[in-house]
């Protein structure tokens, strides 16, 4: 099987690589090596699989006729490429849009009229939903929690697209699910929330379950806004990967869904009122924070429903985030050399 990867040298796309690689597959990386950390992942890559079954393309999916040029014979593309936070959609919002919106149109045109038949899987993310503001939140003591939702948000949520990224990612969405319906493409849409593990270079405004890792095992500042009770589920990129092989195996029968892909309520953790002792455990020392005020926007919780992802795709997540977190921080303090610009 011919794997194509856009943003194939980012965390997600380099973990998806390698397992497709270790399987025998052959796979096909594009990306434009924009992201910290993509470098160093392509080079890894490398180095575990050699290049026999592994191609690197340096492109961007703003570009179609690269695009077109290269996902020729692809019967799988993965489409990861993306940018990635809130705050920089706010401050440059054309170029969010460039890459999300309108990088995603590409990336379905250029299957649509070069590589038809190829099973598509976009990485959504659940800032679909929007700011949530009318759930009722209840308050515990290191948490919040849904007051009325015990088995988190389903896709039956009203989307509602809050900021330039959560109004680019959600066009990607719409366009993935609507090409299955009036072109008949195999497209998938997963709903992703906090995503985690090794060869994450996180920074504070994306990736915070790695930047805080990052920070606490090279002692640099780490800054909670609002008072550190904020709940996400969590999802090990290992576990995300078997979604993506479930949504392949079984993508003649879904296509044209969109799954929310997470933790669950079996997996989440307070941004610092539990996040924060774990941490200091593995560091074997308190770990001093910096607080600043609530951000805009900022949900109390959220917390993915995955009961159709369970049932339809036949998933459900196997690590837990003490088991997670533990093996991340064990690669972040085993490769100290990767940290030192980030």
């Amino acid at each position: 099987m011919k794997v194509f990867i856009t943003g194939g040298a980012g965390f997600i796309g380099c973990n998806s690589a390698d397992h497709f690689l270790t399987q025998g597959h052959e796979v096909v990386i594009f990306d434009n090596l924009s992201r910290v950390g993509g470098q160093a992942n392509l080079d890894w890559l490398y180095t575990r699989h050699g290049r026999s079954h592994l191609q690197f393309i340096h492109g961007d999916i703003r570009d179609y006729d690269k695009l077109t040029d290269s996902i020729g014979g692809a019967e799988v593309v993965l489409h990861l490429a993306s940018q990635v936070a809130v705050t920089t959609s706010v401050q440059n919002p054309r170029e969010d849009f460039e890459i999300n919106a309108l990088g995603t149109f590409n990336v379905l045109e250029a299957v649509r009229h070069y590589a038809p038949e190829t099973a598509v899987i976009y990485a959504s993310t659940n800032k679909v939903y929007g700011g949530m503001t009318e759930i009722n939140i209840a308050e515990q003591a290191t948490r919040y929690t849904y007051a009325d939702y015990p088995y988190g948000i389903d896709e039956m949520y009203p989307l509602d697209f809050h900021s330039p990224y959560g109004c680019s990612k959600g066009s990607g969405d719409q366009y993935t699910q609507d090409y299955a319906r009036i072109y008949g493409l195999r497209t998938l849409v997963f709903r992703q929330s906090c995503i985690y593990g090794q060869r994450q270079f996180g920074v504070e405004d994306q990736g915070w379950v790695a930047h805080f890792v990052i920070a606490a095992v090279t002692n640099r500042a780490i800054s909670i806004y609002g008072d550190g009770r904020q709940v996400r589920d969590l999802l090990h990129v290992s576990d995300l990967i078997r979604a993506y092989e479930s949504g392949i195996a079984k993508i003649d029968e879904l296509k044209g869904e969109a799954f929310n892909v997470g933790g669950g309520p079996q997996n989440t953790l307070s941004i610092w009122s539990e996040f924060g002792p774990l941490l200091a455990e593995m560091a074997g020392r308190e770990i001093p924070v910096k607080w600043g005020d609530w951000r805009p926007g900022d949900q109390r919780v959220f917390i993915a429903d995955i009961r159709r992802a369970e049932t339809m795709l036949g998933w459900q997540p196997h690590v837990s985030p003490q088991q997670g977190i533990r093996d991340l921080y064990q690669w972040v303090a085993s490769n100290p050399h990767l940290f030192q610009s980030s």
